[in-house]
């Protein structure tokens, strides 16, 4: 399972990494900053050219070059990364930006509690459903041609 986490906060960073570090299955978690840094891992362009292509993109919304939602209609624009899931993981309790957010097809948007605790659990969960229970979608090098 290769995940891609684009935060920009380095607390979140940090605390989303020890929530996937004790997964179960074999995982390999690239962190991001900014929009354009996300954008040229996806696309694997410059030096992201060896980037692994992620089953699973874990993505904040308030970013800097590029907000998560550009990110995401870039994503779901390409037909190379349009079936990989997007969990948007915000600070963002707008239902606004949740209804934008499923509009451009994320596959989940989670408003990151404040408390410490509390987004541990939250990411915990999220492991839980995507590394344990959910397949992943084929990835374009794996489909018949």
């Amino acid at each position: 399972m290769n995940v891609l986490l684009v935060e920009d906060n380095s607390a979140d960073v940090d605390l989303t990494l020890i929530a996937l570090r004790d997964a179960v299955v074999d995982s390999r978690i690239s962190v991001v900053t900014d929009g354009e840094e996300a954008l040229a891992f996806l696309k694997r362009t410059g030096h992201y050219a060896d980037a692994p292509s992620p089953d699973l993109v874990l993505l904040d919304l308030n970013l800097p070059k590029a907000d998560g939602f550009e990110v995401l209609q870039e994503m779901k624009a390409d037909p190379h990364l349009r079936t990989v899931p997007v969990i948007v993981m915000s600070g963002s309790d707008r239902a606004e930006d949740q209804a934008r957010a499923y509009r451009l097809q994320a596959a989940a948007y989670l408003v990151k509690p404040p408390d410490k605790d509390k987004y541990f659990a939250a990411v915990r969960s999220v492991k839980e459903l995507w590394f344990h229970s959910v397949t992943p979608a084929p990835k374009e090098t794996d489909l018949p041609s």
